[in-house]
Parts: C-alpha cells; sequence; structure tokens
C-alpha cells in the first residue's frame, strides 16, 4: 500500500520516502515496559504507533521512529540467562567460533548488546578475554558480577573508535538480536569495521524477515525492533559501511534466524557457497522488489480473527485461559488482538523481574510460574512460541488437570 509523499518518514539508511506499508499495528505499548497498577492510574503505559514500512529502494523493512532508544533501552526487562536455550546456544556458538577462528589468550572477543554475560561468560571460562558492551545498566551490573568485563553505552562508530583507543581492536565481535534495535543501522555497522582487526570478524544474529513473512510472525514487530532484516538489505548497509559478508548460516532461534560473519572490505575472508545460495534463495522469494512485502497485513487479520475466535469458544465453554511468557514478542500480540485481563487471566514467567508487574496495555498480572496451580488453567498459551518445545516441556504438570497448550502463529495450534 502506498501513501502521499510529503506525509511519511524517509528511510533510516537510504533516506528514500517511505511510501510503502508493510502492516499497520496500530497504536501499542513499549513491548518491555512492564507496568505496575500505580503506573497505570497515572498514565504512564502510553501507547506509540507501530507503523511498519518497506522501503522501495534498498528494501529495508522498518518501523516508524516514535520513541527515543534511551526510553527503551537504558532500564531493560529482559535478561538472557533466563531462557536455559538461549544459554546453551551462546555456549555452542563459543565453542565453534574458538575453534574455526582460533582464538586464545591472546585474542579479544567483544560482544554489543552483551546483555548479562549469558554468552561471553562462555569465552571468559575458557581463558579468553572479552569485552561486552552493552546500553542497560541494570543488566550490565549482572553481567559484571559474573566477572564479565561490561561498558555501559549504546554502540557505534564514535564508540568503537574510543575502544580502540583504549586497546580493545577485537578478534571476534558477536552482535546477537541487536543489528534490527538499532535507529541508525549505518554508523553502528561502521562500528564493527572500526572495531575490527584486519582479518577480524564479526558475526550478526538476526530473525530472517523472510521467515516473518512466510510464519506470519508479526508479534515480532515492536519499538525496540526498528529493522526487519533480509540479507539483501543487510549487505546493502555493510557495503556502505566497509564491511563486507562471506558466510552465513540458518539458525532455528526465534522462529528462523541467519547468523551472518563479515569482514572488513579488504579482508581475506573467501566467500561461502552458503552465501550465494541464500542470495539466490531471498532473490525468488522477491526480496528485492515490492512484489515480495505485499499482502502480508490481510494475513496478519486472519491470525487475529483465528485467535479471537478461539478465546471467545474457551469463554463460552467456561474454560480457563492463561499464558505463558511474558515475552515482547506477546505485548505485540495480545495489543494488536485487543486482549486483557478479562480473557487471559494471568502470565506465567520465570524472571523476577517482570514477576508482580502488569503486561503492557493488556495489563495481565505476570505471575512466578510455580504458583500455576493455583490458577489450574485449561489452556496455557505460549506466547514466545519459538520456545515453545522447552515451555511446554517446564510445565508439564498442567497435565495432570487436563491442562492443554496453545499456540497462535501462524495458526492456532493446540496440544
Amino acid at each position: 500500500m502506498s501513501a502521499d509523499i510529503s506525509s511519511v518518514p524517509n528511510c533510516r539508511f537510504c533516506a528514500t520516502p517511505l511510501t510503502h506499508t508493510f502492516v499497520d499495528l496500530g497504536p501499542t505499548p513499549l513491548a518491555n515496559s512492564y507496568v505496575t497498577q500505580a503506573d497505570v492510574d497515572a498514565g504512564k503505559d502510553r501507547k506509540f504507533s507501530l507503523h511498519a514500512r518497506v522501503c522501495p529502494s534498498c528494501f529495508l523493512v522498518q518501523v516508524d521512529d516514535s520513541v527515543p532508544p534511551d526510553a527503551i533501552f537504558s532500564d531493560y526487562a529482559y535478561f538472557s540467562s533466563y531462557s536455559d536455550s538461549w544459554v546453551e546456544h551462546a555456549k555452542r556458538y563459543a565453542q565453534a567460533m574458538t575453534e574455526r577462528f582460533g582464538l586464545g589468550k591472546d585474542s579479544l572477543v567483544v560482544e554489543v548488546a552483551s546483555n548479562d554475560g549469558y554468552l561471553l561468560k562462555h569465552f571468559v571460562a575458557a581463558g579468553i578475554p572479552v569485552l561486552g558492551v552493552e546500553p542497560a545498566a541494570n543488566v550490565a551490573k549482572a553481567a559484571i558480577a559474573i566477572d564479565v568485563p561490561t561498558d555501559v553505552a549504546f554502540f557505534g562508530e564514535a564508540c568503537a573508535q574510543d575502544l580502540v583507543r583504549r586497546g580493545h581492536s577485537a578478534d571476534l565481535t558477536a552482535a546477537n538480536n541487536v543489528l534490527a534495535h538499532v535507529p541508525d543501522i549505518l554508523d553502528f555497522a561502521r562500528g564493527f569495521a572500526t572495531i575490527l582487526k584486519p582479518q577480524g570478524v564479526s558475526t550478526f544474529e538476526f530473525p530472517h524477515v523472510l521467515n516473518l513473512i512466510r510464519e506470519i510472525q508479526f508479534d515480532t514487530i515492536y519499538h525496540e525492533h526498528f529493522s526487519y532484516l533480509s540479507l539483501f538489505a543487510v549487505e546493502k548497509v555493510f557495503a556502505e559501511a566497509g564491511l563486507r559478508v562471506f558466510d552465513v548460516e540458518k539458525l532455528p532461534t526465534h522462529g528462523g534466524s541467519l547468523r551472518l560473519f563479515a569482514c572488513r572490505a579488504d579482508a581475506q575472508h573467501e566467500e561461502t557457497q552458503r552465501l550465494r545460495d541464500l542470495r539466490a534463495e531471498e532473490k525468488a522469494a522477491h526480496l528485492d522488489s515490492l512484489a515480495g512485502y505485499e499482502g502480508f497485513a490481510p494475513k496478519v487479520a486472519e491470525v487475529k480473527r483465528g485467535f479471537l475466535a478461539f478465546l471467545a469458544k474457551a469463554k463460552a465453554e467456561g474454560k480457563k485461559v492463561a499464558a505463558y511468557g511474558a515475552a515482547a514478542k506477546g505485548n505485540t500480540f495480545l495489543n494488536h488482538c485487543g486482549v486483557s485481563n478479562a480473557d487471559i487471566v494471568c502470565v506465567y514467567d520465570r524472571s523476577r523481574e517482570k514477576q508482580n508487574h502488569l503486561l503492557p496495555g493488556s495489563h495481565i498480572p505476570i505471575l512466578a510460574p510455580e504458583r500455576i496451580g493455583e490458577t489450574r488453567p485449561d489452556y496455557l498459551v505460549i506466547l514466545p512460541w519459538n520456545l515453545a518445545t522447552e515451555i511446554s516441556g517446564q510445565m508439564a504438570k498442567i497435565r495432570g488437570w487436563g491442562g492443554q497448550f496453545v499456540t497462535a502463529i501462524p495458526q492456532i495450534g493446540i496440544f
């Protein structure tokens, strides 16, 4: 869908007017800003436009800049270590990168958006020097407490120049699920070209927009995610920043992600067949034209209709519905569907930082998983559907009273 050119923002990378809507999810609260009843009463649970557009020139999918990043990331409620499968994923990464690139005691691994040290701690255990760069002071404090050196800063070219001046040039940098989180994606990418040693390697993991489209993963769209990334768009950004992609891995994480391997443009790393294959796959899916992004909004509307029909049927049958996972994607999903505490009695989450708060917008109370026996729900909706196997195993006790698990994307699944 196109719009009047005078009323639209410009692409955050190439400055082309964003005249094409990908999907407009309407006014939505910040997905990781959990609230108390006092916050709600004081009107602090604000909503902001959540409108995703696709650039007709570079094909970067992006949401409008409606919220300043320091309002989101300076004090953050997401701690990576609460997901056992994600910590194990990080451990495998550390082992694989150490072996592939011959890392040792004279190397330096820098992770950008290092969170609570969930990844770097594996390099520390192997005797490899590390540095985390994390903008959220409360989360960085948790990393420092487990002996992961961490700078509290927003990463970009200026930050990278400062780190290099202080002797922190990197053999390997990791950036997991952060490339999509930065408003100035070009400045961010230039930071990696700056901090890398001449033959250093940067890895970037991010959900692949091709899977978002195919699996109708609209709940992964939220204000913290400024961009929704294809290899096609990322290679354009990296080339401008002085980086070159030379390899890629497909990962099952977050509903289907890519791990890109990049280096300085003049480094000697050879391009792989896997990279050439992915370029061809994206071209076949028309991600290099507007045709690849059309027709997404009606599919989102169908998912919403299906979930609301499930809730209405459960209510008519006198069934009790609860949810698991106070995840950002769940907040986008519930708010777009217009769900409230009247529909879902509570949500369970292992994060103590989220417990005894309310989900933003829907105001569903967040409880510790150990309390599920008090509610004994007939249905438990798994909001972070990418962790459905892990969560259904952890919460298997609901089967004892006949409880069933539910996922809602790409359509209702009850098991």
